[in-house]
């Protein structure tokens, strides 16, 4: 009998200290006005640039380790910076590419995170643009200072074909010659988020 009540004391004692050691997952919640998504993209004849705004998102971490979290994309708020102005901006919005009238947000939500180096980070999830979901990873930084967080990853490259954006796209118009315009884009995502 006191084996068995030793046996019982020593798995609760075991339970107990699993459950008082875990780190509380902390919530922050990202800042519209202070994040941004820069974008680039590239054609045989030059390369355009702009900005997107944020609409919303939240990122969790268990202690410093980001564990999981979502992000929207503002795609009505997409803008040129680059000088080609509302004649480029009005296309990226129109059904040949983003849809925006019917598709005006897009999201990445993170399915896994693993850690690289310090602060460094590979993030995993899925990228819905235009009702599309498709799975993607990238690099990415990650630093905690109080109550507020910085994420950001560079060049993290989008193959639009896999959204349906092919306007443009050598993989399906082969004599498009000088015109095409590459199959991928590349974004700089920067997240601010408090607590």
């Amino acid at each position: 009998m006191k084996k068995i009540l030793s046996m019982v004391v020593l798995g609760l004692t075991f339970v107990g200290f699993a459950f008082t050691t875990a780190p509380k997952a902390t919530t922050f919640k990202v800042d519209t006005k202070k994040s941004i998504v820069l974008w680039n993209g590239k054609k045989v004849t030059g390369e355009h640039s702009g900005t997107i705004k944020l609409a919303g998102g939240e990122l969790s971490l268990s202690g410093t380790d980001l564990t999981q979290g979502s992000f929207t994309i503002d795609m009505t708020t997409i803008t040129s910076t680059d000088g080609a102005g509302a004649r480029l901006e009005g296309h990226l919005k129109a059904d040949d590419f983003f849809g925006v009238e019917k598709f005006p947000t897009a999201n990445f939500v993170i399915t896994k995170v693993t850690p690289a180096a310090a602060g460094k980070l590979t993030v995993s999830g899925n990228l819905t643009i235009k009702g599309i979901t498709k799975a993607l990873s990238f690099p990415a930084t990650l630093a905690v200072k109080g109550n507020s967080l910085t994420a950001v990853a560079k060049g993290v490259k989008v193959d639009r074909t896999k959204y349906d954006i092919r306007y443009g796209s050598k993989s399906f118009f082969d004599s498009i010659g000088d015109k095409a315009i590459d199959d991928e884009f590349t974004l700089d995502i920067t997240l601010i988020a408090s607590k």
